[in-house]
């Protein structure tokens, strides 16, 4: 799954009207947040459609990630719509932030998305499959409602059959490519067991969220009250790192 496509970065400029566009002729803007001792760990945060960073600042996320993780730095990031029309989004988290990143020696590098990160982050597994330790995804936008309809009525994501594959992805096919790949999910489940889901029981998006979690460990599925927003993603972040913690320490020798 190629995440340059100019058609599906219209679309979803119409998808997402009025959004931070950020200055894609600059490299991406972050800002690190450093662990309160030596870091072991990377996580890297992909911000919502109507989020710059000084949206994520405010929503504390990078204080709940290093209460749970203290071992862990916390870049924030501007990777906001402007970078996604470009067509070149996912290749720079690539370059910009991810491969400096491993470069630096983190034992771990997870990436946390939001919304239009969330989709951000599976694109970005789409492309380098594996190359992340972990995402936790929060009501990420999957794709509209006929394609998911369809899906359901195949009888779920394994038994779906996408077609060939295109030649480019544009923004007449890029959830069905979204969804290609999520389906080799199905057919090798140990890719999603570092991956993590939370949304609200009254996001807008709710919707489309139980096409994705029966790919997860249900386990690794969070509904919590509340909306589109960090004041739920925020908590259930660290929720979901506390789980993670829990789980390897029943699995220690």
């Amino acid at each position: 799954m190629r995440p340059s496509l100019p058609g599906l970065l219209l679309m979803l400029g119409m998808l997402f009207g009025c959004y931070p566009k950020g200055d894609p002729t600059r490299p991406i803007p972050t800002v690190t947040v450093p662990a309160p001792r030596t870091a072991t760990r990377l996580v890297v945060v992909l911000p919502g459609r109507g989020d710059d960073i000084a949206a994520l600042q405010r929503a504390g996320i990078a204080q709940a990630i290093k209460a749970q993780w203290p071992d862990a730095d916390v870049v924030l990031t501007g990777l906001a719509m402007g970078y996604y029309l470009k067509g070149n989004a996912v290749q720079r988290l690539h370059d910009e932030i991810l491969v400096p990143a491993r470069q630096r020696g983190y034992r771990e590098v997870w990436l946390l998305g939001a919304s239009l990160g969330g989709l951000g982050a599976l694109m970005y597994d789409g492309q380098w499959p594996g190359s992340v330790d972990g995402i936790l995804l929060m009501a990420p936008y999957l794709g509209e409602k006929p394609l998911l309809q369809q899906i359901d009525a195949a009888g779920g994501l394994a038994h779906w059959n996408p077609g060939p594959v295109p030649p480019q992805v544009n923004g007449d096919n890029f959830q069905r490519e979204l969804w290609r790949h999520l389906q080799q999910w199905t057919r090798d489940p140990s890719r999603a067991r570092n991956v993590w889901l939370a949304y609200g029981d009254h996001d807008y998006l709710r919707d489309t969220m139980p096409a994705l979690a029966p790919l997860l460990p249900p386990s690794h599925v969070l509904v919590r009250s509340g909306k589109h927003a960090w004041a739920v993603w925020t908590p259930a972040a660290r929720e979901i790192l506390a789980r993670i913690d829990a789980g390897r320490a029943q699995r220690a020798p």
